[in-house]
């Protein structure tokens, strides 16, 4: 969960009609998204988190500010209470006119794999004050490609009302196969779009240098994918195991139940041979069914093996990515020594 506990709202008490309408982008403002890398970046490689606030307009949710939330080591020594800093920190805010509504979160991730249980669990917390949520991820990591790894991510409705009524670690293969629900319906990426105010504009247009004469960068023009790809191939090696382990408790599982109902079916014919033989002497049956002598075996949650497969499937992406990258530039090389 989200280190500054449970989201607090300004804005919570009035009705806003437009959370009706579905989510179809963030729009992120240029001094929000320079505040999340510094956080990241900063305290990289520890995880952080931090609070969006915004306004919650028609099909876009805008994030206008941010704040960040006190590291996990600062709350456990009780340097800091969690609480009472985002009290503050949202009076603060207030006092000085910066948009105090609260919109979701954001955090920091290892090799762009965020799909945890840790995120529904918080994502849930939030909307029970807030019904339209997002919560942003960001991977210092992925800096080095060039890119801008911003996700802005959110939990599909059909998923979320479920986990709300049945409960995150409650949820079966079989309650979630009668909802509709597979393992692509828990997670949704909602489009980002970058904002800057004209003054922010205009400054960094004042501020940008003439341009000059430089060597040519040949950096990017480089054949080694070998760090990004001994990274992500070390990720999906951890990958593997974890679906490993969630394919011993399911096949774990699967034995004891095969096993107890093997358990039921003796027992069961042991109790009606033995009722044939009262009922020859004129006696009264023994009840067939017998609550008290096997007690159910609960099934393993199946969020847990949605979630391995999931981060899979995003670090098989990512390792596409990256080796269609690098076979790019190979071709694009061997064109230019056709030359």
């Amino acid at each position: 969960m989200a280190q500054g506990g449970a989201p607090i709202n300004f804005a919570s008490i009035t009705g806003n009609k437009s959370q009706d309408q579905p989510l179809r982008s963030v729009q992120l403002d240029g001094h929000v998204v320079l505040k999340i890398i510094k956080h990241c970046r900063e305290s990289y490689p520890t995880l952080v988190t931090g609070q969006l606030l915004g306004l919650d307009i028609g099909q876009t949710l805008e994030v206008t500010d941010c704040y960040a939330f006190p590291r996990t080591d600062e709350q456990d020594d009780g340097t800091i209470d969690a609480s009472s800093y985002q009290v503050d920190m949202m009076r603060c805010l207030r006092e000085v006119n910066i948009d105090n509504n609260t919109v979701g979160w954001y955090q920091s991730t290892k090799m762009g794999v965020y799909q945890a249980e840790e995120l529904i669990t918080t994502y849930l917390s939030y909307q029970e004050s807030i019904k339209r949520c997002i919560c942003i991820v960001y991977d210092p990591h992925g800096m080095a490609s060039g890119s801008l790894p911003l996700r802005a991510v959110t939990l599909k409705e059909t998923f979320a009302e479920a986990a709300k009524k049945e409960g995150v670690l409650s949820l079966t293969f079989e309650k979630l196969r009668a909802k509709g629900v597979s393992r692509k319906d828990i997670f949704e990426e909602i489009p980002i779009t970058l904002h800057n105010s004209p003054l922010a504009a205009a400054m960094a247009t004042a501020l940008e240098p003439e341009m000059t004469a430089v060597e040519a960068d040949t950096a990017r023009l480089s054949l080694s994918v070998a760090p990004k790809l001994e990274s992500n191939l070390s990720l999906l090696n951890a990958c593997l195991d974890d679906v490993f382990l969630e394919q011993q408790t399911v096949s774990q599982y699967a034995r004891a139940l095969a096993w107890q109902q093997q358990q039921q079916a003796q027992w069961l014919q042991r109790r009606r041979q033995e009722n044939a033989g009262r009922r020859a002497n004129g006696e009264e049956p023994l009840p067939e069914e017998d609550p008290n002598q096997f007690k159910p075996i609960k099934e393993p949650p199946a969020i847990d093996g949605f979630l391995v497969f999931n981060q899979l499937n995003q670090v098989c992406n990512q390792l596409n990515g990256i080796t269609a990258q690098g076979l790019q530039k190979v071709a694009l090389l061997q064109g230019f020594q056709r030359l």
